[in-house]
């Protein structure tokens, strides 16, 4: 329940024995419609967090309008600070608070002490004192911390009170840069937010003659706001390292930011203007029910012991397993800083090739997948530039006669929460289902990749040890930006590289370990998989349509896989494979 009185006393408990203190306290519980929204709670009491807001809401008939494809701009999952103006100072923020909740339920709103005290409320609210000079706000940063940790969303009006009149139009206050500090101690993306939304005359009036007054009326102007409409305008999101990058002070990000906000309602003109890196919202997953639908369009290869169950997928356009498996690779592919920055990973290749996909049927998620290109039949109705590995690589014609009896392999992932579940695993029995239905396949060729987030050394070294212990002796295919290790680099690997794999392997690793790294899984399965010859790194080459990544072309002869891996992945007895 709303307690004025209480609230005040929590404060100065001297106050009512102050002349007038009593008589200001009744004043300010009229002022405040303490009676009418107690009667209102008590009416609702049944209800809690969005079933009260939809209420409060319905009560006043208040709704907002957007732009459909704005929605596509909040993030359905994953931490993330939303910002925007306060032109209100009261509905606005629950209408943002619905708008959000209408993507994702686990938002929770950075509100005012007072608001916080109204129970029905308190699950939706991180509370903050901005009414008083003793107020720990230490603690209420932690509770924004802890928030964003569990990978919640959380609304914050940085102006920490409601717009006002100003020379150039309502406009909040100078921003408090904490949202910045926040992002940066949670490494969370900044979501930036325009309401459009106005006060009476009357509120910018009083606030003008002495802002307290205008304080004191924001009650009032919640209940003049019945039957009325606001507009939000979703700006780009800015990955956290977007702004590490910037070596601005943080007060004067935050005024570039508040400067950013009010040019949202022109998409054009506030991205042309604002400074700082965005990046497309990853695409909203798509529905459970349609997903496990279209997968039954697809040809069951096998099914794991412990119920994961391997499909071969042909292309479908428009179909909610391709769209799932676009959304995934990027949210794959960004969890370790590569992907292209779309809303989704999906390009014109998707069409000619297969695609092997990892199926968790007790939980309705794709878990992983991998496109499979048979080479000899791109060849036939494309040629070479029909293959995707053509487009990072000029293939040389001496590659031909491998390709006419190869399997391309690529865009690979396997989805961050089922990260160190044998997925991988699984996936590569699936590979091995298709060979062993297509015994004419006798190469696996394709492009790995190797994140630009590593250290410049900790690349260089990568390359310099498979390029060294794997080097393909044949000219077939060259990079078409080929990264190249620095001369230290070469010398190192001339030096502790030229050994038998294992002892070579070792040192790579102690050198990796003072760059903090580790070679990438698929490097290294890729060349454990072979007896000596059998993979090659053919050559590298850099990827600007993907973060800047070092794409390694790699050729697997089948026939030369390890009897343990040919045991393991071609002749598997743990998985049940489908004849």
């Amino acid at each position: 329940m709303l307690d004025i009185q209480k609230t005040i006393l929590e404060k100065y408990p001297d106050f009512p024995s102050k002349p007038g203190g009593k008589k200001l306290i009744q004043f300010l519980q009229k002022l405040t419609y303490e009676k009418e929204i107690n009667q209102f709670i008590e009416e609702n009491q049944h209800l809690r967090g969005f079933a009260f807001l939809d209420k409060c809401l319905n009560h006043f008939n208040f709704s907002y309008q957007v732009n459909h494809r704005a929605l596509d701009a909040i993030p359905s999952e994953g931490r993330v600070i939303i910002v925007a103006n306060h032109p209100i100072g009261s509905l606005d923020g629950l209408a943002l608070l619905k708008l959000v909740r209408s993507i994702r339920p686990d938002v929770r709103i950075v509100a005012n002490e007072l608001l916080s005290h109204v129970d029905p409320f308190q699950s939706l609210f991180l509370s903050v004192d901005n009414l008083s000079s003793k107020a720990n706000h230490k603690a209420h940063f932690k509770a924004m911390i802890a928030a964003l940790k569990n990978e919640e969303a959380v609304i914050i009006f940085p102006a920490g009170e409601v717009s006002r009149i100003r020379p150039n139009g309502v406009r909040d206050s100078l921003w408090k840069p904490g949202f910045l500090k926040l992002a940066k101690k949670t490494q969370s993306p900044i979501l930036p937010i325009y309401i459009d939304a106005r006060n009476s005359i009357l509120f910018y009036g009083l606030s003008t003659l002495y802002k307290p007054l205008g304080t004191l009326m924001l009650v009032q102007e919640m209940f003049n706001k019945k039957n009325q409409q606001i507009a939000f305008y979703v700006g780009a999101m800015v990955p956290w390292k977007s702004l590490s990058e910037c070596d601005w002070p943080y007060p004067k990000m935050a005024k570039y930011f508040r400067k950013h906000i009010y040019r949202l309602n022109d998409p054009q003109v506030a991205a042309e203007k604002f400074a700082f890196r965005t990046e497309n919202t990853l695409a909203h997953p798509v529905n459970r029910t349609a997903l496990k639908k279209d997968l039954k369009n697809g040809e069951l290869l096998g099914e794991t012991a412990d119920g994961k169950k391997i499909f071969l997928f042909d292309y479908e356009a428009d179909s909610a397993v391709m769209q799932e498996i676009g959304r995934l690779r990027e949210l794959t592919f960004r969890t370790v800083e590569e992907g292209t920055g779309a809303a989704f990973d999906l390009d014109k290749y998707d069409a000619s090739y297969r695609h092997l996909v990892l199926w968790d049927e007790e939980d309705l998620e794709i878990v992983g997948a991998y496109r499979l290109g048979d080479c000899r039949k791109i060849l036939e109705t494309k040629g070479l530039s029909g293959l995707y590995t053509s487009t990072l690589f000029n293939l040389k014609p001496e590659i031909t006669p491998y390709l006419n009896n190869a399997l391309e392999l690529g865009r690979s992932f396997v989805q961050p929460r089922y990260w160190g579940k044998r997925s991988l695993d699984y996936l590569w029995y699936g590979i091995g289902a298709y060979v062993n239905r297509h015994p004419e396949t006798k190469y696996l060729f394709g492009p790995v990749t190797l994140s630009d987030a590593f250290p410049t050394r900790a690349k260089e070294l990568i390359v310099a040890f498979f390029q060294t212990q794997m080097g393909s002796k044949q000219d077939l295919a060259i990079g078409k930006r080929p990264f190249i290790p620095s001369p230290e680099i070469t010398t190192i690997a001339e030096q502790d590289f030229d050994e038998d794999y294992n002892t070579s392997y070792k040192k790579l690793n102690i050198l990796l370990s003072e760059e903090g790294v580790k070679v990438p899984t698929l490097f290294k399965q890729y060349a454990e998989l072979c007896e000596p010859g059998g993979c090659r790194f053919i050559d590298f080459s850099i990827d600007p349509d993907f973060n800047d990544c070092i794409d390694s072309l790699i050729l697997v002869e089948i026939d030369k896989i390890k009897p343990k891996k040919q045991a393991r992945y071609l002749k598997n007895n743990t998985v049940t494979l489908k004849a």
